[in-house]
């Protein structure tokens, strides 16, 4: 499976705008993680998790906290739409909302 980062209409990649954020060792340990996922899907839990139809996340435990990289398919492509750390194990609405919005725009245009 390849890898590829969703692109928004004036040609900005968020996640890997976000990946640049973060600190040498968080964007080692989810791009190992994301690397697992490519050579392994399909995977499922602890790893993976299914959130909806076309919708999963890869869980990746960071030394201060979680972070999670929403991705969904198109063939044999992953396509990482958001990315997000935090602290507690629920998944935010508004990230969901912006990963199903992003979602929508891969798979219908």
């Amino acid at each position: 499976m390849s890898v590829r980062f969703f692109v928004n209409s004036l040609g900005r990649e968020p996640v890997r705008d976000w990946l640049g954020e973060l600190d040498k060792a968080s964007r080692k340990a989810i791009g190992a993680d994301i690397k697992t996922v490519q050579l392994g899907w399909p995977l499922g839990m602890p790893l993976v998790r299914k959130l909806e139809a076309r919708l999963w996340e890869v869980r990746v435990t960071l030394p201060d906290g979680i972070a999670r990289v929403l991705f969904t398919t198109s063939e044999s492509t992953m396509i990482l739409l958001h990315g997000l750390a935090k602290k507690s194990q629920k998944l935010p609405q508004p990230d969901l909302e912006v990963a199903r919005r992003r979602m929508r725009e891969v798979h219908h245009g």
